[in-house]
């Protein structure tokens, strides 16, 4: 049996304009975990009022030893995250997924990427954020009765993505409340086909492409006036030469998409200009999903691989609490 581990579990941005609920980006920005057994549970690295037992890694945990039929043991959960808490790159997505693979390694067992997706998936609700997590790159994914089925592709290496997270949240509650119950018939052929033209152009870098096909019309335009800066932190960065602009997940966190670095630095200095406050950082997407070294040393721990790709197989495999994963 493994003694502790350190799980490291990428950021990610969910729905890529036209791919609601269904395309996911891991970035090149990490959460890590340091998860060792202990006498009792002890949860120190974050916030205060997210080391209880609601603690999402802890209860995550718990789900998946419940589910693979582990024993539980209590835990040292030591967290280093620099992901912004105001919702939209996957904070919570990292804790849950940390949670699921900590079971399965902890107990000696290989990693198995499509259940880690798919029990993360139950936790979460939805599997945008946590598939890539899991996965590492773009993800598609859905869900068949208790499995979650994704297909992963390697994004063009010229790809900049410039995320931006104002100094307020949106609540994940809130922003599926501004959605309409239903949409027409033609926004949906209209969605589908620029889905499928956005995976192409992220996978090629056509940045032409990727302006021409993302102007989404199911959520980004209910979800916007929940983001009091997007309009014109929107405006700034397509006129700083950003290839397009996005809501990242359910908000408050933006995302600027870039062709190259010297496009992406201006689009940045841009934002920050106009926003002094605002959390901007530059970044590649990762082919990197979720990883578990063992503690202390560099031997990793085996994982696992079962998903359809498209690309190269990928390497390797924001505290917050069960009761407030949706702020996240």
């Amino acid at each position: 049996m493994t003694q502790g581990i350190s799980v490291r579990v990428p950021a990610t941005t969910a729905n890529l304009g036209v791919g609601f609920d269904v395309l996911g980006l891991a970035l090149e920005l990490s959460a890590t975990y340091a998860i060792v057994p202990a006498r009792k549970l002890l949860v120190t690295g974050c916030d205060e009022r997210f080391r209880g037992e609601d603690n999402l890694v802890w209860t995550s945990y718990l789900a998946a030893c419940g589910t693979l039929g582990i024993e539980p043991r209590p835990l040292h959960i030591h967290e280093e995250s620099p992901i912004p808490g105001s919702g939209g790159l996957g904070a919570s997505s990292t804790c849950v997924v940390a949670g699921i693979v900590a079971a399965q390694a902890l107990a000696g067992r290989r990693i198995d990427r499509a259940l880690t997706a798919s029990l993360a998936t139950r936790i979460e609700g939805h599997p945008d954020n946590v598939a890539p997590a899991v996965m590492g790159g773009l993800v598609s994914s859905y869900v068949e009765g208790d499995q979650t089925v994704t297909t992963r592709w390697v994004v063009a290496s010229n790809l900049r993505f410039v995320c931006m997270a104002p100094p307020y949240r949106v609540l994940t509650a809130d922003a599926r409340r501004a959605l309409p119950a239903m949409v027409p018939m033609s926004s949906v052929s209209w969605q589908v086909g620029r889905c499928l033209a956005m995976v192409s152009a992220l996978a090629s870098g056509c940045a032409d492409d990727i302006a021409a096909c993302c102007h989404d019309r199911i959520h980004e335009p209910y979800r916007a006036p929940l983001i009091p800066d997007f309009e014109r932190l929107r405006d700034c960065a397509l006129e700083a030469g950003a290839c397009t602009f996005l809501i990242s997940g359910s908000g408050a966190a933006m995302l600027a998409v870039c062709d190259g670095a010297s496009s992406a630095e201006r689009v940045g200095r841009a934002a920050q200009g106009l926003m002094p406050d605002l959390w901007v950082r530059t970044m590649r997407a990762s082919e990197h999903g979720a990883s578990a070294t063992a503690l202390p040393g560099p031997m990793p721990v085996p994982m696992g691989t079962s998903s359809r790709r498209i690309g190269p197989t990928p390497p390797g495999l924001s505290q917050c609490s069960d009761n407030e994963r949706n702020l996240a």
